[in-house]
C-alpha cells in the first residue's frame, strides 16, 4: 500500500473513532454507519483526485462538491434536480433542516431522538470534519494539525454529554490521532530529520530519511515521541480548563458535590439563558406552586446568588457543599426585632424543566424534597448531586417572610468586617463614572438604607431608564458604564449595575437570580413561566440580613420597606389563595392563564400552554451548544487559512520599523533577506543555504524571471547582507522594506494564476512554523532528559524504540 493510501485510510479511521464520541448524544447508531459510508466515498474521491493528479486546492474542491451531492442525495433527494443536484429548493430545504436541528438540540434531553435535523447536523458535521482531516493529513501531508478538527469533534461531544463514557471515547479518538501520526512517519517525518533527530536535511530522498542520516533518531521513533507528547498534553490540559454548563434557568447546572460534607459548587453565568427566556413568544410554564403567604406577589423563587464581580462578569463563588439539614440555620444577620412570618409552599416543577439548582423562596427554613441534593450555606441554595435535577420535582418549602421597617434598616449597625471585605470588592477595571454616578444619585442620604432606596428609585423611575430585553447583554465593567450612558436594558443590567454602585458606596451587595412570583390561575395555583425569569440585587443590613431591592421598572414588586407608605393588603389588591388551600402541589394546572401585571403593562400577554405540552427551556440552541459549534466551525474555517495568516504576520514583522542602533540595522537587513527568500520559496524557488547571498540573488532573478527593477532590488538586499556578514564596519542600508515588496511584486507578476494562489493561501515557507515547534519540542525533551533520574528512563525508552522502530 502506498504512503498516501495508508494516510487516507488512517485519516478515515481517525475521524470515525472521534465521531464515536457522539454516540451517547442521540438514540441509535445507524447514523454512524451512514456517516462511515459517506466518509468512505469522500476519501475515495480524494484518492482518485490525487492520483490524476489534480492540484491540492482542486482536490479539496472536488471532495467538497461530492460531499454536497451526497448530503443532497441522502437528506433532500425529493427537492433536488434528478435526485442528486442541489438546486435552490434543495439548498433551502437543507437550511430548514439545519434550523430544525438546532431547535431540536435545544429541546430534547440527552440522548435526543434522531430527527431529520439532528441527523443532518451529526452526519454532516462528521463528514465535514473528515474532509478537513483528509485535506490536512493526506492532501497537504501534515498529520499533526489534523488533530485540531478531530479535537473539535470530540470537544462538541464531550461538552454536550454527561461524560458517562467520556474517557473511552477520548482514548478512541486519541488512538486514531496517534495512528495517523505513525502512518505519516515514513512518508512525512523523514523530511524533518535534522529538526527532530539531529541529522541534516539532505537530498537523498525518502530512503535517506528513513535511514536516519547522521545517526539521528528514526522518523518512526520521532512520530511516537510526538504522539506521546500530544497525548500527554491532551490528558493534562482538560484538568486546567473550566467545565461547560448548559445554562442556569433551563439546563443542567454545575453542582458536583459527593459524599458527606464534601463537594463544591462552581460558578455559573446565567446571562444568555435569562435573556433568551425573557424573549420567548410564549410564557411557557416551568413550575406551579401553592402557598399560604398573604401576598403571593412577594414570593420570589430564588435559585442562587452571584456574589463575585471580577470585571468581566458577575458569577457565583466556589463554595463548599454540605448535607441538607432538617432545619436550615438562622439567616445571616437577621435579628429578633424584625417581623418574621413562616409560610409553607408546595412546588411542582414541570418534567421538562431541568436544571441543578432548586428554586426556593428566600430565606428558606426547611426543605422536604426527594432525590440527591446538597446544601450551600452561604447562599442558602440546594444543588443537585450526581446528576440530580429539578425535572418533575415536587417539594415542600418552609420559608420566612421578613418584613423590616424603614426605621430598622436606617438604624442598621456596621456589618462584620469580613463580610464587608468580600461583598464590597469591585475590580480595578470598573470605570470611575460608576462610583461618581452613585455619589451623585445618593447625595443627601444620611445612611446606607437611604442610599439604597435612592439608587432603586433612580433606576426604577427617576433616572429615565427604559426596560428592553433586546439590548445586548453583558455584565462586565464596560457593559455597566454603557448601560448608565444609554439607559436601556433589562433586569440583568439594572440589578448588576445597582449592586456594583452599592459596593462603591461601601454597602455589601450581590445579585440573586430566579423567578418573580408568577400568575394566579383559576384553581388557586400559581404558575411560573419562562418570562418570569428575573434578577434582582440583595443588599446586606446588619440586624436584617440580605434584603431584596427592585430597581427594574415594570418587573416584580417594589418591597414594602422601600416605599414611603405601605398600603393595606386586601383581596382587591391581589388574588390570594385561601389559608386552607390544599398543600398538595398541582401537577396539571389549568390552561386558563391570567396575565402577569408586568406583561400586561408591556402589552406582552398571550395564550400560554399546558405544562405537559410546553417545554420550559429555550427553543433555540443552548448557549453552550452554540459556542461549541461556532468554535468547531471557526477551527474548520481558520485552519486552512492559518498558513496565510502566519505568512502575513511574518512579512509585517520582518519589514516593520525597528531600532536605530547598528545591531538593529543588521537585524532589519537579515530579516529583509529572509523575507525575499521565503517569498521566492512560496513561488516555487526552494532556498539553497549552500549559496552565497550574491549567487542566491542571481538564482532568484533567473528562476523567478524577474524584471530589471525587481532584479536590482534583489541584488541591493544581497549586497546589504554581505555588508552585514563580512564588512568590518557594515554600512546601514535604507529602503530594504520597499525593495522586498518590489521583489514580491516581481515574483507575483511573473508567476501564473495558480502559482500566485498557492503562494498566497498555502505558502511553502509556512513549514517554518512546524520546524520551530519541533525545535522547541526537542529542546524541551533534552532538558527533561537531563533532569536527575531521567537518564535511566530515557535509555530504556531508546532501547524499546530500537527494538520496535
Amino acid at each position: 500500500m502506498s504512503g498516501r493510501a495508508r494516510l487516507a485510510l488512517c485519516a478515515y479511521a481517525a475521524t470515525l473513532l472521534a465521531a464515536g464520541a457522539l454516540i451517547p448524544l442521540v438514540d441509535g447508531v445507524g447514523w454512524l454507519v451512514q456517516a462511515a459510508v459517506l466518509l468512505g466515498v469522500q476519501s475515495g474521491v480524494g484518492a482518485l483526485a490525487r492520483r490524476v493528479p489534480l492540484a491540492r486546492t482542486l482536490t479539496i474542491a472536488v471532495q467538497a462538491l461530492v460531499t454536497l451531492l451526497l448530503l443532497t442525495l441522502v437528506f433532500v433527494r425529493d427537492h433536488a434536480l434528478f435526485g442528486v443536484l442541489p438546486g435552490p429548493e434543495a439548498l433551502m430545504r437543507l437550511g430548514e433542516l439545519l434550523v430544525a436541528g438546532g431547535e431540536d438540540v435545544g429541546t430534547y434531553a440527552i440522548p435526543a431522538p434522531m430527527t431529520d435535523g439532528i441527523k443532518l447536523m451529526v452526519v454532516g458535521g462528521v463528514v465535514l470534519i473528515g474532509l478537513a482531516v483528509d485535506a490536512l493529513a493526506v492532501t497537504f501531508r501534515s498529520a499533526a494539525p489534523a488533530g485540531l478538527p478531530l479535537l473539535a469533534l470530540y470537544s462538541v461531544a464531550a461538552g454536550l454529554s454527561d461524560g458517562g463514557a467520556s474517557w473511552l471515547w477520548f482514548l478512541l479518538a486519541a488512538s486514531g490521532y496517534l495512528l495517523l501520526l505513525l502512518a505519516e512517519g515514513r512518508d512525512r517525518l523523514s523530511q524533518w530529520g535534522r529538526v527532530f533527530g539531529g541529522a541534516a536535511r539532505n537530498s537523498g530522498g525518502l530512503a535517506d530519511g528513513l535511514a536516519g542520516v547522521g545517526g539521528g533518531s528514526s522518523p518512526v521513533r520521532t512520530g511516537r515521541r510526538i504522539g506521546v507528547l500530544a497525548l500527554g498534553i491532551a490528558l493534562v490540559a482538560p484538568l486546567a480548563l473550566p467545565a461547560l454548563d448548559s445554562g442556569l434557568l433551563g439546563g443542567k447546572g454545575p453542582g458536583n458535590g459527593r459524599g458527606s460534607g464534601g463537594g463544591t459548587i462552581s460558578a455559573v453565568n446565567p446571562l444568555v439563558s435569562l435573556q433568551n427566556n425573557l424573549n420567548q413568544p410564549d410564557n411557557r410554564e416551568v413550575m406551579t406552586y401553592r402557598s399560604n403567604i398573604e401576598n403571593p406577589q412577594n414570593l420570589y423563587l430564588r435559585i442562587l446568588a452571584l456574589d463575585e464581580f471580577n470585571g468581566s462578569e458577575w458569577r457565583s463563588s466556589t463554595r463548599r457543599l454540605t448535607d441538607v439539614p432538617d432545619r436550615l440555620p438562622q439567616p445571616t444577620g437577621l435579628g429578633r426585632d424584625v417581623s418574621v412570618t413562616e409560610v409553607r409552599t408546595n412546588i411542582s416543577a414541570s418534567r421538562s424543566y431541568q436544571q441543578t439548582y432548586l428554586p426556593l423562596p428566600y430565606p428558606a427554613s426547611e426543605v422536604r424534597v426527594g432525590g440527591r441534593w446538597r446544601y450551600e450555606p452561604e447562599g442558602r441554595t440546594l444543588v443537585g448531586d450526581d446528576g440530580q435535577t429539578t425535572r418533575g420535582a415536587q417539594y415542600e418549602v418552609g420559608s420566612l417572610v421578613v418584613e423590616p421597617t424603614a426605621a430598622q434598616l436606617a438604624a442598621a449597625g456596621s456589618p462584620p468586617e469580613e463580610l464587608v471585605r468580600e461583598y464590597t470588592k469591585v475590580p480595578g477595571s470598573l470605570p470611575g463614572v460608576v462610583a461618581e454616578t452613585a455619589e451623585q444619585v445618593t447625595e443627601g442620604a444620611s445612611n446606607a438604607y437611604e442610599q439604597a432606596v435612592k439608587l432603586q428609585d433612580w433606576f426604577a423611575s427617576d433616572g429615565g431608564f427604559t426596560y428592553d430585553t433586546t439590548v445586548t447583554s453583558g455584565t462586565g465593567s464596560s457593559a455597566i458604564a454603557r448601560f448608565l450612558r444609554d439607559r436601556e436594558g433589562f433586569c440583568i443590567h439594572f440589578s448588576f449595575s445597582m449592586a456594583a454602585m452599592a459596593r462603591t458606596l461601601g454597602i455589601p451587595a450581590r445579585v440573586a437570580v430566579g423567578f418573580t412570583p408568577g400568575t394566579m390561575k383559576a384553581d388557586g395555583a400559581i404558575s411560573v413561566g419562562l418570562r418570569d425569569a428575573h434578577a434582582w440585587p440583595e443588599l446586606y443590613f446588619e440586624g436584617v440580613g440580605w434584603t431584596r431591592f427592585e430597581p427594574t421598572p415594570s418587573r416584580g414588586s417594589t418591597p414594602s420597606w422601600t416605599r414611603p407608605e405601605v398600603p393595606t393588603d386586601s383581596a382587591s389588591d391581589v388574588a390570594q389563595p385561601s389559608a386552607d388551600t390544599s398543600a398538595e402541589p398541582s401537577a396539571a394546572p389549568s390552561a386558563e392563564d391570567s396575565c402577569p401585571p408586568q406583561l400586561r403593562q408591556e402589552g406582552g400577554c398571550g395564550p400560554s400552554q399546558e405544562p405537559g405540552a410546553a417545554l420550559p427551556t429555550d427553543r433555540g440552541t443552548p448557549a453552550g451548544t452554540v459556542l461549541l459549534v461556532v468554535l468547531a466551525a471557526v477551527l474548520v474555517l481558520v485552519l486552512p487559512l492559518s498558513p496565510l495568516l502566519w505568512r502575513t504576520r511574518a512579512r509585517n514583522r520582518r519589514l516593520g520599523s525597528g531600532g536605530r542602533t547598528p545591531a538593529d540595522a543588521a537585524a532589519r537587513t537579515l530579516a529583509a533577506w529572509r523575507e525575499i527568500s521565503d517569498e521566492a520559496w512560496d513561488h516555487g524557488i526552494a532556498p539553497d543555504e549552500s549559496l552565497t547571498p550574491r549567487k542566491a540573488a542571481a538564482r532568484i532573478v533567473r528562476l523567478g524571471r524577474l524584471d530589471t527593477t525587481a532584479a536590482e532590488a534583489v541584488h541591493r538586499i544581497a549586497g546589504s547582507v554581505e555588508q552585514v556578514l563580512y564588512a568590518p564596519e557594515p554600512r546601514p542600508a535604507a529602503g530594504l522594506a520597499e525593495d522586498a515588496l518590489t521583489v514580491r511584486a516581481g515574483l507575483r507578476a511573473s508567476a501564473g494564476r495558480g502559482a500566485r494562489l498557492r503562494a498566497t493561501l498555502l505558502p511553502r515557507s509556512s513549514v517554518r512554523v512546524v520546524w520551530a515547534v519541533a525545535e522547541r519540542r526537542t529542546a524541551l525533551a533534552e532538558r527533561w532528559a537531563g533532569r536527575a533520574g531521567a537518564g535511566r528512563w530515557t535509555a530504556r525508552l531508546r532501547r524499546l524504540t530500537r527494538q520496535h522502530g
